[in-house]
């Protein structure tokens, strides 16, 4: 983290000069990945080389397909990182998302710095939310390590110290159910 810019710089240079360069991005590198700034760079410093952006599995797939199926139904993906964006927006998206009544699956929720807003996210969403909403938390999706946790918003904060960088948490819309331990939002299918 934080040397972003420098190592995409390095790769446009590197494949400017002709050779094969690649720029790894855990998940999809398209989804707060490398690949933006990429194209970003490349843009603005007119750099002419042939990117290919390769698709990855992202974390909030990886996260949903172990808790069940809560992403069947509209969604939001959420970075609660606040480097590269302002604290208030990130507030108001997770407010829009929440009256919207989307699942919302949060990234990046906490770090050893960053402690406070995963605990401000989860006050705007219980505006909108019952105590009641089915929450997972994944921390390493199909890594070494997985931890899985499925619960409710009402007791989500008792698990607050294993979530991290590595975590993701997907909340429950008004329709999210738990189903033994998986997570399902139904689609709107009437007869069954």
């Amino acid at each position: 983290m934080t040397f972003e810019v420098e190592r995409c710089r390095k790769a446009l240079e590197m494949a400017g000069a002709g050779r094969k360069v690649s720029v790894i991005s855990s998940g999809d590198s398209g989804i707060y990945g490398m690949a933006g700034l990429i194209l970003q760079i490349s843009a603005s410093e007119g750099v002419k080389v042939r990117v290919e952006v390769v698709p990855g599995i992202p974390a909030f797939v990886a996260a949903a397909s172990i808790l069940g199926a809560p992403l069947m139904h509209d969604f939001a993906s959420i970075s609660l990182s606040d480097l590269l964006t302002d604290w208030e927006k990130i507030e108001e998206r997770v407010d829009m998302a929440a009256r919207a009544d989307f699942v919302i699956a949060l990234y990046n929720p906490k770090s050893s710095k960053r402690v406070e807003g995963l605990g401000k996210a989860i006050e705007i969403v219980r505006r909108y939310r019952k105590g009641t909403t089915p929450v997972g938390l994944v921390r390493n999706a199909t890594r070494e390590g997985e931890e899985v946790v499925l619960t409710t918003l009402d007791e989500l904060e008792g698990y607050y110290e294993r979530v991290d960088m590595l975590s993701i948490i997907i909340i429950g819309n008004s329709t999210t159910f738990r189903a033994d331990e998986r997570m399902v939002t139904p689609r709107g299918y009437r007869d069954i």
